[in-house]
């Protein structure tokens, strides 16, 4: 089962979650069709919302969205504390012109805001945060984030690992935050300690490095603990056939007829996930017979 795993410091003033997010950011460009820049940009995104969202309570989620001038426009991902994710870029076939950016997650993204939204059940309205990106590499901007809104330093590493074909192998992360009052001490053992890291985060999960041993290095000497968050982590949206149906009687019958007589019927994607619908025409008759029989009554 792929889920977050959480830890935290024997004395509690650090907190770390790490993640094996492979299926997950595997199905998002599956469902999708993504080119590299846009399944790195919102591959991290789901690992990065679903690493913070397990620092929260039952029944929150948090968003991110990734807001820049770029040619990638916008990256968006959000997750749930029961590790239920989603993701979506509005740009998910863009190529860089020039070989040598065609990884550059940063310039395909350019400069702008993350906006991060935190939702509480009892809550009417979300609560949002915005700062500007620092790198458009997303984790340096989840960490900017994280010490602007929240005085807490952190350190984030995220990873997504393509094939020659630009298939996702391997997506995964780690987060370290530390708490205000730790000793510095502390902060600098596992800064020293990260420091000595070597290799990509998402090279390690392709080798098949479990979530523990992801952790482990980050806090050698500082005694931790696992801490229970027995929730799947999945690729999920609320979105159905049924709700399409539904937006698509907003229309009104005038707005249907118009499709109808394209006599292409229509695809419809979620804005939020990317899954694609296709109503077929004679649904789309359905739908405007349903809304001419409510009109009579």
């Amino acid at each position: 089962m792929s889920r977050v795993y959480r830890f935290v410091t024997n004395d509690f003033t650090v907190r770390a979650a790490a993640v094996d997010a492979t299926a997950v950011v595997q199905e998002m460009q599956k469902i999708q069709n993504t080119l590299p820049l846009a399944t790195i940009g919102v591959g991290r995104a789901i690992v990065g919302a679903a690493l913070m969202a397990s620092h929260l309570k039952e029944g929150q989620q948090v968003g991110l969205l990734f807001k820049g001038n770029g040619p990638l426009a916008s990256v968006y991902a959000e997750s749930t504390f029961e590790g239920h994710v989603r993701g979506y870029c509005p740009s998910p076939d863009y190529q860089a012109p020039k070989a040598e950016d065609a990884m550059n997650l940063g310039k395909a993204l350019g400069f702008g805001t993350l906006n991060v939204s935190r939702h509480q059940p009892f809550q009417r309205q979300p609560h949002h945060g915005t700062v500007a990106m620092t790198s458009g590499e997303i984790g340096d901007d989840i960490a900017h984030y994280l010490h602007q809104s929240h005085q807490i330093r952190s350190l984030i590493s995220l990873g997504v690992y393509l094939d020659t074909y630009g298939k996702v192998k391997a997506a995964g992360g780690v987060l370290i935050e530390v708490m205000p009052g730790v000793e510095e001490g502390i902060v600098d053992l596992i800064q020293k300690n990260a420091d000595q890291q070597k290799g990509s985060i998402s090279k390690l999960i392709l080798d098949g490095t479990g979530a523990m041993n992801l952790i482990q290095p980050y806090l050698a000497g500082i005694p931790f603990t696992e801490i229970p968050h027995d929730y799947q982590l999945q690729y999920f949206c609320p979105c159905t056939e049924e709700r399409v149906r539904g937006a698509l009687s907003v229309m009104g019958e005038d707005g249907l007829q118009e499709m109808i007589d394209d006599g292409k019927g229509a695809d419809v994607s979620c804005q939020v996930c990317g899954r694609k619908y296709e109503i077929s025409l004679d649904v789309l008759k359905d739908i405007q017979e349903g809304l001419r029989k409510n009109s009579l009554h």
